[in-house]
């Protein structure tokens, strides 16, 4: 029984090690783009919505 145990909590480390490997890949992959945006004034986001669309397409 003993044993059991020992294979369940190795199994929920293995899958945790994989979860936080998807999550900190994902976080690493997000596009630059979006942090900028997030970044600055709304109401300067609204005058520079065009160029913001332009720089994203140019890449």
């Amino acid at each position: 029984m003993k044993q059991n145990y020992l294979y369940l909590i190795i199994g929920a480390l293995v899958v945790a090690v994989i979860a936080l490997g998807i999550y900190v890949y994902r976080e690493e992959t997000k596009p630059k783009a979006w942090n900028f945006v997030s970044t600055i004034p709304a109401s300067q986001f609204r005058k520079n919505r065009s160029r913001i669309r332009v720089a994203r397409l140019a890449r």
